[in-house]
């Protein structure tokens, strides 16, 4: 039987968990998955995960902050006086924001902290610093 390699193109469904057994993300109610391995755009433990998987093999991987979303970094925290935002915005903790950066790209945001005439935004990941686990299931290679 084939097994997954570098470069593979591959669907999958998962079910992706905090380590409290919170589900964070689910393929199971739509569409698996498709991606071409070895293109950056996954988080390495789980293209670690899937490289060796057997078509219709189903698997759980454990995957440390380091191999997916990093440790949330300070230097990702910054402070913006609320007289910079938009009039409209009435900020509070764990709501998110968005900032565009010159070039016309996006930057999210979640409000970490809120003070009388500043705000703490946080631009980690949502899900830095956590272990996370996945069930797999390898539907198709190509």
């Amino acid at each position: 039987m084939s097994q997954v390699k570098e470069n593979d193109t591959v669907k999958v469904h998962y079910t992706g968990k905090l380590n409290n057994g919170q589900i964070f993300d689910s393929s199971l109610e739509r569409e698996p998955l498709e991606i071409t391995l070895g293109q950056g755009m996954l988080i390495p433990g789980f293209e670690k995960g899937i490289v060796s998987m057997e078509l219709n093999e189903k698997k759980t991987i454990n995957i440390p902050a380091a191999e997916a979303y990093g440790d949330v970094r300070e230097d990702m925290f910054h402070k913006v006086q609320k007289d910079q935002l938009p009039q409209e915005i009435t900020p509070e903790v764990g709501m998110g924001l968005a900032s565009k950066n010159p070039d016309g790209s996006e930057v999210q945001f979640r409000v970490a902290e809120v003070n009388d005439d500043y705000i703490i935004v946080d631009a980690n990941h949502p899900l830095a610093g956590q272990d996370l686990t996945f069930d797999l299931e390898l539907i198709e290679i190509k």
